[in-house]
């Protein structure tokens, strides 16, 4: 099946269903505009195995009608791959950090319209406590717009944010709000003039020393990152 071929028959079904290409994407766990990106430019050319799988297992039909091999050996599941002497939690007993439906922008910045908890991650307790500088309820999940902190994070970035870590400024990866955006960007506070750097990873963005902390909101402390490989 060529790949043009693949693309027109999801954008069919996307359309059949009343869906829409940035929903798909997070779905599949991918930046929301990587669907519309795979449609529209090809890019990427072929989509990978695994999201293939998750697309085909979204929409109920064989992962052939999206590019597989009819011929494709069935794969052993995932839990039989998994170390028989560890005993993994079931969803019942992780801890769910919400997932809220704002960006925080590396970038130029994104105005948070509406910050509701969309979905979750699933985190086992005993872990999710070690991210927590105090209750674990205080975590919550964002999705990082942008490049302005690359190579660091990547457009596309899940991270977990420690809401309660906040008071406590030391240097580190924070989301702050300015004139009403949401950024993540480094901090450091000078220990004597008690002001604020406020950095970009990425060179080509802009970088601002001696900044008055009264003028940014902290948000919280990013603990945590993840990102699908490609």
């Amino acid at each position: 099946m060529h790949n043009a071929d693949i693309r027109q028959r999801l954008d069919r079904m996307i359309r059949d269903r009343g869906s829409d290409y940035a929903s798909l994407s997070r779905i599949i766990g991918r930046n929301p505009a990587y669907i519309q990106q795979f449609i529209k430019r090809g890019v990427p050319r072929r989509l990978s195995e695994l999201d293939r799988k998750r697309l085909a297992q979204h929409f109920g039909i064989p992962e052939s009608q999206l590019g597989a091999p009819e011929s494709a050996p069935a794969r052993p599941p995932a839990e039989s791959l998994l170390p028989s002497s560890i005993s993994y939690p079931s969803p019942q007993s992780a801890l769910a950090i919400p997932f809220l439906d704002v960006g925080a922008s590396a970038g130029d910045g994104t105005d948070p319209d509406s910050e509701k908890h969309t979905a979750a991650l699933l985190f086992e307790p005993r872990y999710a406590r070690t991210l927590a500088s105090a209750n674990p309820t205080a975590l919550s999940a964002i999705t990082v717009t942008g490049d302005s902190m690359f190579p660091t994070l990547s457009d596309g970035d899940q991270i977990i944010v420690d809401t309660a870590d906040s008071a406590r400024l030391r240097d580190g990866i924070y989301v702050i709000r300015v004139d009403g955006a949401l950024l993540v960007k480094r901090l450091s506070l000078h220990p004597a003039t008690r002001r604020l750097s406020i950095r970009s990873d990425n060179s080509s963005y802009p970088s601002y020393d001696n900044v008055d902390p009264a003028d940014v909101e902290i948000i919280g402390r990013v603990r945590w990152v993840g990102r699908t490989l490609t």
